[in-house]
């Protein structure tokens, strides 16, 4: 069986994070997991190419990226695509999953990756690719390497593919027609009973849950208190610097407010595909009232306004992917002595 493996620029021994910029590259043979990958297959299997890409230059590079792996893995006469695991790593979660999504489609060769559950690659594109749970520690690479090889193997020679508590991937949220020995109404009576009386019992239709979030507290006077604009609307000045994506983005941009008391149009641009950006970039302020807030700041209504906003695309982010830039801006509100925040939506 030949194998073309993709791995990102740590597990493909470039660098680390000062290597995430590293373009596309291709090595003969194995290289780092793709050695255990050879192992675990076993029955000749080989790893004929590896392809190694810095992390930040697969997502802000991702259609050319994923066009020149297709084809490499067409030029390999491949008979099955491996890429990571990628464990927690979101960046590579997400190109390893646009990429066999991509060789699945369009090569008509099995693909399998692995992530953990919280990787935004996951909710992108689970319905569409068996992704082996890798959990986030990445001292279980064998494990998860072993988990990746049973699947592939049974892709590869079309057997059926049996449940995610049996192969060991994650749950892809689709529903199989299967025969009961007790119906539904009989199911739905005995996990009643065991919830009534505090037995563990497993819903046949898990629901997602969140965690809550508590309250602040008030602002006292908030005539004494610095506001700061967040949007999820995708205002960015022109030429979009930080490369955000319009939809599941990986990244946010902070912008220079300081001096200005007018958003132009001209200025500015919107990195958001979920709704039509005429009205703001005809006037901005719809999206960040930066002209209200100027007046509530000269009538002393607001204590002050801080001298920069936080942009990035609400659109089609996995709940994982949100929480981690949620984490990262709020870092930044509590380091630049913001005491509220307002945000604003599309």
């Amino acid at each position: 069986m030949r194998i073309v493996h993709y791995l990102n620029q740590f597990f493909g021994g470039v660098g680390g994070e000062e290597a995430a910029g590293a373009p596309l590259e291709e090595k003969a043979g194995a290289v780092g997991p793709g050695r255990l990958l050879e192992q675990v297959m076993g029955g000749g299997a080989e790893v004929v190419s590896t392809l190694i890409c810095g992390d930040n230059h697969a997502v802000e590079n991702q259609e050319e990226l994923v066009a020149a792996v297709v084809e490499k893995v067409r030029e390999a006469q491949a008979d099955l695509f491996v890429a990571g695991p990628c464990f927690e790593a979101g960046r590579y979660g997400m190109a390893a999953g646009a990429i066999c999504d991509a060789v699945q489609a369009e090569l008509g060769i099995p693909a399998v990756t692995g992530m953990a559950g919280e990787n935004p690659g996951v909710d992108l594109y689970r319905d569409s690719l068996y992704i082996i749970d890798s959990g986030s520690n990445v001292a279980e690479m064998r494990t998860v390497m072993e988990k990746m090889a049973n699947l592939a193997r049974k892709m590869a020679n079309g057997e059926e593919i049996g449940f995610p508590s049996d192969e060991g991937y994650l749950p892809r949220g689709l529903i199989r027609d299967a025969f009961a020995e007790r119906t539904a109404g009989e199911r739905l009576v005995d996990m009643l009973v065991a919830k009534f009386k505090g037995e563990r019992f497993e819903s046949e239709m898990p629901s997602t849950s969140f965690d809550p979030t508590p309250m602040p507290a008030a602002i006292a006077k908030i005539s004494k208190s610095k506001i700061m604009v967040i949007t999820d609307g995708g205002l960015v000045p022109k030429g979009n610097p930080d490369n955000i994506e319009n939809m599941g983005a990986t990244r946010w941009g902070s912008y220079n407010l300081e001096g200005v008391d007018v958003l132009k149009g001209e200025d500015y641009e919107i990195s958001h595909g979920g709704y039509d950006p005429r009205f703001v970039q005809e006037d901005p302020h719809r999206l960040v009232p930066l002209d209200a807030l100027r007046e509530l700041e000269a009538e002393g209504a607001i204590g002050e306004l801080h001298n920069e906003f936080i942009s990035t695309s609400g659109l089609a982010n996995p709940l994982s992917n949100t929480r981690r830039m949620g984490k990262e801006m709020v870092e930044k509100v509590k380091k630049e002595g913001v005491d509220a925040v307002i945000l604003t939506s599309t």
